[in-house]
């Protein structure tokens, strides 16, 4: 199978810490993402739960939103 080239920034100290979890896993960064990208392709989905910042939800925004305007 043909191979590719995938490039895209991420933070330093994120990379420098993922680049050590894969060491201790004894695997490299390409395939600990090629990994997530069989995966993911293979059932159609994030192969993880994504979720949102519950501060920022809908109730809360209201709460701040109010407090701002009453003040």
């Amino acid at each position: 199978m043909a191979q590719t080239t995938v490039n895209f920034r991420m933070d330093e100290r994120l990379k420098f810490d993922l680049e050590r979890l894969c060491k201790d896993l004894g695997i490299t960064m390409t395939t600990a993402f090629t990994v997530f990208a069989k995966k993911a392709t293979r059932e159609n989905r994030i192969p993880f739960e994504l979720s949102v910042d519950p501060f920022y939800g809908a109730k809360n925004m209201a709460v701040l939103n109010k407090s701002i305007q009453d003040a």
